[in-house]
């Protein structure tokens, strides 16, 4: 049974709301410093958005770092960004931290707080100084230091999927009780967003999210038996980490996507696709109630993305490589395999179910791309445990979920896979 359709005028996009406060902030002289606290400083996501703060620091300023347990490049981010709070995964490596530091001549007022755990991460996230925080954490650790943000009235530049994803149903209303701008920081939903700039409420028909297709998008669906975790971490076009990485070999980066982008732009399932496009220059187009079709391009690079969420809704002039159509020669398109790739179903399904299928269905991948990567499953059993673990919730679902209610199923999931990760190895041995 499907859940009760949740009230999109919380939708952090595309609402009257947020159409004039764009419009307003547009048209206002900007030169004010962005002051940055980054979720994740280490990974991917963390490292390209210091590239920006590097580039441009008369435009942002690093605040607060929260990484995990890197704790030599953490130190080099110290000494060059001068951040006020930095945060590391555990206790134990504040002192390897503190010893980077001394080494390195780091000391007096250029040493910051030194936090950890979950409660650091949250405390990084909302220092007082801060006014946008990138979510560049991967997974539903990224969920609670997104919220307790929120509530302290900073702008999120959401670069962590599972936020909407698992939380969705509980974060809109959040979004909207405390007036918070979100501002997507991934290639796809940037595009998108970039794209809806102007459009005025019920203007737009359809959302066409594209694909690269992943590590195996030539590959016959006979031979994903076959794939190795080495074969699974090689992207054909972007550079990421490596459950992203896995989750756009299944495809199931772009499942996500759709149930994203249902909750950032309010569009109902029927009416968001998916084409395959192998050279990633299109990030994604909207069409309007006209047919009118606008998409955003350029090259596969995610600083782009991430420099429009620090940045909006103004433009920073950067020197990046201009995009050249004429050195480009063609761009292709193509339907998803979906029997090739049934994580793109399943989310879909999720999505639909509504409620809290949809964090029992993040929770289920995030645990099953962990344990395929420590070859506990294999490749084409990543969908297998996910769709078992969606049935079991069935009975448990929840229309309303609180955060608490989230986090509960979250841990449920991921327990559930586990035991039908066991049950799959019984069989095999069997």
């Amino acid at each position: 049974m499907r859940m009760a359709a949740l009230d999109f005028s919380a939708s952090p996009v595309n609402t009257r709301e947020t159409f004039q406060r764009t419009m307003d902030l547009a048209l206002e002289e900007t030169g004010a410093k962005k002051k940055i606290a980054l979720l994740g400083s280490t990974g991917s996501i963390g490292t390209q958005t210091l590239d920006i703060c590097r580039e441009k620091p008369e435009n942002f300023e690093v605040v607060s770092l929260a990484a995990g347990s890197n704790v030599d490049l953490l130190a080099k981010q110290i000494a060059l960004f001068k951040p006020k709070m930095v945060s590391v995964a555990t206790e134990d490596l504040v002192p390897a931290l503190r010893e980077r530091l001394s080494d390195m001549g780091v000391r007096g007022a250029d040493l910051p707080t030194v936090t950890s755990g979950a409660e650091g991460i949250v405390a990084t996230a909302c220092h007082d100084d801060a006014d946008t925080v990138v979510t560049g954490i991967v997974g539903c650790a990224g969920l609670l230091p997104t919220v307790e943000a929120i509530k302290r009235k900073k702008t999120i530049a959401l670069a962590n999927k599972e936020t909407l994803i698992a939380g969705g149903p509980a974060v809109l209303p959040l979004l909207k009780e405390y007036g918070v701008d979100m501002v997507p920081a991934d290639s796809e939903h940037s595009a998108i967003f970039q794209c809806l700039q102007g459009f005025p409420p019920g203007a737009l028909r359809r959302i066409i999210l594209t694909a690269s297709g992943g590590a195996f998008r030539d590959w016959p669906a006979a031979d994903l038996a076959k794939v190795t975790v080495a074969d699974a971490l090689t992207h054909p076009n972007w550079d990421m980490g490596a459950k992203i990485t896995v989750d756009s070999a299944t495809m199931m980066n772009k499942g996500l996507e759709v149930i994203e982008a249902h909750y950032l732009f309010g569009a109902d399932y029927d009416d968001i696709d998916i084409v395959v496009h192998p050279e990633s220059i299109i990030h994604s187009m909207v069409e309007a109630q006209d047919t009118s079709v606008i998409g955003q391009l350029g090259w596969p690079d995610m600083r782009l993305p991430l420099l429009y969420s620090l940045s909006w809704p103004h433009r920073v002039r950067m020197s990046y490589d201009k995009l050249d159509l004429a050195k480009l020669s063609k761009m292709t398109f193509k339907e998803p395999d979906r029997v090739k790739y049934p994580c793109i179903d399943l989310a879909y399904a999720a999505g639909r179910e509504g409620g809290s299928m949809t964090a029992a269905m993040n929770a289920a991948n995030e645990r099953a791309n962990e344990i395929f990567r420590k070859e506990v499953i294999s490749f084409v059993d990543i969908p297998r445990v996910i769709e078992v673990v969606m049935e079991a919730h069935k009975a448990d679902l929840m229309a309303t979920p609180s955060i608490e209610d989230i986090v509960n199923v979250d841990l449920w999931a991921r327990g559930k896979v586990d035991e039908a990760a066991a049950q799959l190895k019984e069989l095999v041995g069997a």
